[in-house]
């Protein structure tokens, strides 16, 4: 793993410090998310020798589906923890720590670019989207991932419960059309978007909190002393997700805009 030389700003230090909690239940619950990712591949298609970088690449398993079709692959995240993961599921990848507002690649770098939730995370979005578009070379895609309609989110109600503990009111940012609008403020030319529905899948209760706990750091934000508090937060908050033999599936849209750079 390349340590990149230039100074993470306080914000991505924050989220990777949270993110990097607990990495292998959340390493879990990302290889769920493969669904969204093979509908951006069929999206935009991916050929053999493709350079590709992933902002926020998490523990890789995005990456891992590129590089099985043959594509040269790099990521970028600002936790360290999450990374170690990747490495093990990607020896072969480039993979940096580091900030998404200030990418350490040459510009017109890759013919792929890709931010599955990541780009949010981000103190400026405009600036993080501005930057992947810098990197991708002229005309290639670039995918951003975001929430979809909050009514279709089961995710909207696990939110609500961590920011309970942060001592704020949740507050959804969505809006039709709010992510296309900051992607064409970077410079970024939308091309398309589509919405995906997939479900997370837990066998019981205790697996279900676990795994919500690794999400952004939650686990982290109660502390050991509200931990108890907050897992029986989750689990009401997620109760309507409940199946009758007891096991969990969350349901989550997903909007995915795919822009293309425009650089000259």
């Amino acid at each position: 793993m390349n340590h990149s030389s230039f100074t993470m700003s306080e914000s991505a230090r924050h989220w990777g410090a949270l993110w990097g909690d607990r990495p292998h239940a959340w390493a879990r619950n990302e290889e769920q998310q493969t669904p969204v990712y093979e509908q951006a591949l069929e999206s935009v298609g991916l050929e053999r020798g493709d350079a590709v970088l992933d902002v926020g690449c998490g523990t890789g398993v995005f990456l891992r589906l590129c590089a099985d079709r043959g594509a040269d692959v790099t990521g970028i995240d600002a936790s360290e923890r999450l990374l170690e993961i990747a490495g093990d599921r990607l020896p072969e990848a480039d993979l940096r720590l580091g900030d998404l507002q200030t990418l350490p690649f040459a510009d017109d770098a890759f013919d792929l670019v890709t931010g599955f939730t990541s780009f949010f995370f981000a103190e400026d979005m405009v600036a993080a989207l501005r930057e992947a578009g810098r990197v991708a070379r002229p005309g290639a895609p670039v995918v951003i991932q975001l929430f979809g309609r909050p009514q279709h989110c089961d995710l909207e109600a696990m939110k609500a419960a961590v920011a309970a503990f942060r001592g704020e009111d949740h507050r959804s940012y969505w809006r039709p059309g709010i992510g296309e609008e900051l992607a064409t403020q970077a410079g970024l030319t939308v091309e398309h978007a589509f919405d995906c529905t997939w479900a997370y899948a837990y066998p019981d209760s205790d697996s279900l909190v676990e795994h919500m706990l690794s999400a952004g750091g939650a686990g982290y934000i109660a502390g050991p002393a509200r931990e108890g508090e907050m897992r029986e937060a989750i689990r009401a908050a997620l109760a309507h997700c409940r199946q009758a033999d007891g096991s969990y599936r969350v349901t989550n849209e997903w909007h995915v805009i795919v822009a293309r750079g425009s650089r000259s």
